[in-house]
């Protein structure tokens, strides 16, 4: 038997393997240098220069492309198209957004991760750790290897791949949620959550893909979506698989009633991981429920439509009439990402071409906001005992007066929640406008008009908090028990996301420019 060695085209994975070897480089740091000031410094260097140049590779392979409509890869098992190197900048722009976040200190030097997280919360190990000023710098290589495993998950066209990437960017997510340096138990109990309902996902995408290849006898999406016209609509093994499918991305976006680890993990994790993963993951899943209902399953666009209906609908009204009764700042924020799930599922409906244009804008618009909101959160914090900085300030009472202590930083932060309740000149208005266009382009109107009513009802909570911030004033008593925070490059971060917004919701027409000549798939069976 002659074995045959095969050929890969590496050159159009450039970016990914920039990132993955940047990351493999910063497991290698963690083992040579001891001191941990310095690989902090070294580790932030390499991720923050990591993906900058890994962006710079996407925008040359963007130009380099021409009239050629990408490049297929491995078999067909990657595809490297200017649908997914949008996806790819979009985000390595997040990753570098949240590394910044990841290196930002209070003014007494505190970190948002636990000096040692192999340890119980509390223990001597843990307070000999702080003494010693030991640092958990291994986020870095995690932020580097979720990033690569997501960029990964945004140009793959074969169904088993999928989950192999699907598990390189979640792995890393698992272990950040679990570092958080104040409320450790909190962060402990999340991430136990988020591993336990991710394993229960991964192993229904698993089999899902099971029973489509067991229909199909194929795994690429190109090949499924050509089998399925030649087997019946109504095939119980295809359809059972195709929703299980489904469903396990389902679960990556935050969707209901696959949403029950969102809550939980936006509370407890570190406020950089929160950031990084509420934008960062639910781009990356979009990206591939994209492709994959696309290409493998558009034939089954009438048998799956009642699914993307229900889930659109009750992840609209379970995240917004949740969050009105919310009092946490972070778990608010992570019911109204629920219902901005159901707003990325509207645009499903039909399987229009304007929704390919579409959500990778909505993403863009919605991640920064998230990532710009969060680092607000991060800024505001509670007073200890002894004068210094505790945890965040995440009870809505404490945010009472916030716009006469940090006027700039409320500003923003009502900024942000502006752009999630899509009000115009916002960069979310005209997100939400074009995921409804491409939803009223393929008749689903009614659920546009659901989607609307959401929105107006999700606006109570976003204005309720800008009234405390602005209109409210601090309880008696209670003008010392918060304090503001003053981290540049926590400010950086806020000052980019919060001019993004502005502009996206004022001059929008480069980037949708540029999302509309990316809206064509190199390989496509619809």
């Amino acid at each position: 038997m002659n074995f045959v060695t095969p050929e890969i085209a590496w050159a159009p994975l450039t970016p990914i393997l920039i990132v993955l070897g940047a990351a493999a480089a910063a497991v290698l740091i963690e083992a040579f240098i001891k001191t941990p000031a310095t690989r902090r410094l070294v580790q932030l260097t390499v991720t923050i220069g990591a993906l900058a140049v890994a962006l710079g590779m996407v925008v040359v392979q963007w130009v380099g492309l021409g009239d050629s409509a990408g490049t297929v890869v491995m078999t067909g098992k990657i595809t490297v198209d200017a649908q997914s190197l949008a996806w790819q900048a979009m985000l390595l722009v997040f990753g570098i957004l949240a590394a910044l976040l990841f290196a930002a200190r209070t003014a007494d030097g505190e970190e948002s991760f636990t000096s040692l997280g192999s340890v119980p919360p509390g223990s001597t190990e843990e307070r000999l750790a702080r003494r010693a000023g030991l640092q958990v710098t291994e986020v870095y290589a995690l932020l580097l290897f979720a990033v690569g495993g997501m960029m990964l998950f945004t140009c793959i066209t074969d169904l088993i791949f999928l989950f192999v990437a699907l598990e390189l960017f979640s792995l890393p997510l698992y272990i950040m949620v679990a570092l958080a340096r104040r409320r450790r138990l909190l962060s402990q109990e999340a991430a136990l959550k988020y591993f336990l309902l991710g394993a229960f996902s991964s192993a229904i995408y698993l089999f899902g893909a099971a029973l489509v290849y067991g229909s199909t006898t194929q795994i690429d999406m190109e090949s499924i979506g050509i089998a399925i016209d030649f087997i019946p609509s109504n095939d119980a093994m295809l359809l059972a698989g195709a929703v299980m499918v489904v469903v396990g991305l389902m679960f990556k976006i935050g969707a209901v009633p696959f949403h029950s680890w969102v809550p939980d993990v936006y509370q407890g994790a570190p406020t950089p991981v929160t950031a990084f993963m509420g934008a960062a993951t639910k781009a990356a899943a979009t990206a591939a429920l994209v492709r994959v209902m696309y290409l493998a399953f558009y034939p089954l666009e009438w048998e799956l439509s009642w699914m993307f209906w229900a889930v659109a609908i009750a992840s609209m009204v379970v995240g917004t009439v949740v969050a009105l009764v919310q009092t946490d700042v972070k778990r608010m924020l992570a019911y109204s990402a629920v219902a901005h799930a159901g707003f990325i599922l509207v645009a499903f409906a039909g399987l229009t071409p304007e929704a390919l244009t579409a959500l990778p804008f909505y993403l863009l618009t919605y991640g920064l906001a998230t990532i710009g909101s969060f680092a607000v959160i991060s800024q505001v914090r509670e007073r200890a005992e002894d004068g210094g900085v505790a945890a965040e300030a995440v009870r809505l009472g404490q945010w009472a007066g916030l716009g006469r202590r940090s006027p700039l930083l409320a500003g923003a932060m009502a900024l942000f929640l502006l752009s999630f309740a899509g009000i115009p000149l916002t960069a979310g208005f005209i997100g939400k406008f074009e995921v409804f266009s491409a939803a009223v382009a393929g008749g689903a109107w009614p659920l546009v008009l659901i989607a609307v009513l959401a929105s107006a009802v999700a606006a109570f909570f976003y204005v309720r908090l800008i009234v405390l911030m602005f209109f409210t004033d601090v309880p008696e008593g209670a003008q010392d028990t918060v304090a503001v925070e003053n981290d540049l490059l926590t400010r950086i971060v806020i000052i980019v996301t919060a001019a993004a917004t502005v502009l996206l919701g004022i001059v929008p027409s480069g980037v949708l420019n540029v999302l509309q000549d990316a809206a064509v798939f190199l390989v496509s069976a619809g």
